[in-house]
């Protein structure tokens, strides 16, 4: 028993053809793996027990909402999410598909035998609470679109405050040179989005999935535009209502608990939709994009922000992230940004800019990451600590991902042209993009500095 951890190190490299880099440290206390390699904490049988019923992402990220498994202290969470990113990417591993009966198998007897001698053999255990079970229904019809959105986005909205700081802005920002914080840089991105759409007085604006309402706010106060924003998440939209009364806008922006489909109050003069569409699903993506075409005004401007996977490999089929799915976006698909552009090509549109974001999504997750772990004992208060585990995991793979460019973000312009083919741009992308409209504003919005991480979070706090 002494040696558990390395029967166990021994027996999954044997396992899998290649040694694992990670160190790992047994309930026992033993330990074993490369030398300053990061370290994973087994603090009981369960946790081996979940791996072996299911090896691979969903397994480790189920051991880690349960507590199972730790981060040691001194590791870095990026460092190992890194570290497990480039293994799963050798082609030994890539090619290499072990389910249950693979590890309690022929293939796996070393592992087996070395559960075995752990005590660590017995039924699957039941997933952690904060994994969603697949809601009834047809995929994206609305009712089962309402379950989705309510899982991820109700989850509170103080909660969320803690995360996104005072903007309530969950899209990247736009890092500029003068965007000193983040609150800075999600003005920016804001203001990014009002000039692409050319905002000005009199104009009418739709934002679909308008959140909390951050972009109706700031298109109403700095380019005097009339706003409605459409959201199916009952707090977002209750939150939303509530700032508006607060800022004294609410003869000039109306917010509706609607799903996009249920609008028909049109046309608008612009439409924005900003981290939403990841939601539609591809099957509903031609719906979407006739829906917005129709409630567009002719010579209106679409601004359609959202994340994009990479393309497949010739006759590869993509696999979305078990965990993902289960745990933070149900039944959210992404889609590489030529579809994108495709669908809203067939609609209608025509597609004037594609500008990619992608490296400063990874900047505003770093940020976020660094807020949730500087609030986590008031994190775990308001969400439960399996839940805050979740945001942590995703938000800190999240980061990663862009910032290794396996997933993208990307603003995406377009127009309904009259039908004489005026698209209603200016003649050059400078006048349209770089020069801010009348009376928008260029303040930046300082954010308090961070405290300290929260001790219980085990291992060291990431770095920005």
């Amino acid at each position: 028993m002494a040696k558990l951890a390395g029967q166990l190190v021994e027996a999954l490299d044997g396992l899998l053809g290649v040694p694992v880099p990670l160190r790992v440290q047994a309930w026992d206390g033993s330990l074993a793996g490369p030398p300053g390699a990061p370290t994973l904490v087994l603090r009981n049988r369960r946790a081996l027990r979940r791996l072996l019923w299911q090896p691979g992402e969903l397994g480790l990220a189920r051991a880690y909402v349960a507590g199972d498994l730790e981060i040691a202290p001194g590791s870095d969470l990026y460092e190992v999410l890194s570290v497990v990113g480039r293994f799963a990417e050798l082609p030994e591993i890539r090619t290499l598909d072990l389910g249950p009966r693979d590890v309690l198998g022929a293939k796996g007897r070393r592992v087996l035998a070395a559960a075995l001698r752990a005590g660590a053999l017995g039924p699957e255990p039941a997933p952690p609470r904060e994994e969603v079970r697949k809601a009834a229904g047809r995929l994206h019809s609305r009712s089962r679109d309402r379950a989705a959105i309510s899982h991820h986005y109700d989850v509170g909205n103080d909660f969320y405050g803690l995360v996104l700081g005072p903007s309530m802005v969950y899209s990247c920002a736009y890092w500029t040179p003068e965007a000193k914080s983040l609150e800075a840089a999600q003005e920016a991105k804001l203001d990014l989005i009002c000039r692409k759409l050319g905002l000005r007085p009199g104009l009418r604006l739709l934002d679909v999935g308008c959140g909390w309402g951050s972009l109706l706010l700031h298109a109403a106060r700095h380019y005097g535009v009339t706003a409605v924003g459409v959201s199916i998440s009952a707090e977002q939209v209750a939150l939303a209502r509530a700032r508006v009364e607060e800022a004294g806008l609410a003869d000039r922006v109306e917010v509706r608990l609607q799903d996009y489909r249920e609008t028909a109050d049109g046309p608008f003069d612009a439409i924005s939709s900003v981290g939403m569409a990841e939601h539609v699903g591809s099957e509903q993506y031609r719906v979407y994009a006739e829906v917005l075409y129709r409630l567009l005004a002719p010579g209106g401007r679409l601004l359609n922000h959202q994340i994009a996977r990479r393309p497949n490999h010739p006759g590869e089929q993509h696999h979305a992230s078990p965990f993902i799915d289960r745990y933070v976006f149900p039944d959210g698909e992404l889609s590489p940004v030529g579809s994108t552009v495709a669908r809203l090509e067939e609609a209608g549109f025509e597609v004037r800019d594609v500008e990619s974001l992608r490296e400063h999504y990874g900047l505003t997750l770093r940020e976020w990451v660094a807020n949730l772990e500087a609030h986590w004992t008031e994190a775990v208060r308001l969400a439960g600590r399996g839940r805050a585990r979740v945001w942590r995991l995703y938000m800190a793979a999240s980061a990663l991902a862009f910032e290794q460019n396996r997933i993208g973000i990307n603003q995406v312009l377009a127009v309904r042209s009259t039908e004489e083919g005026t698209a209603g741009l200016p003649s050059t992308r400078e006048e349209w993009l770089l020069r801010p409209a009348a009376g928008a504003s260029q303040q930046a919005v300082g954010v308090p500095a961070a405290g300290p991480a929260e001790p219980d979070l085990g291992d060291r706090p990431s770095v920005r």
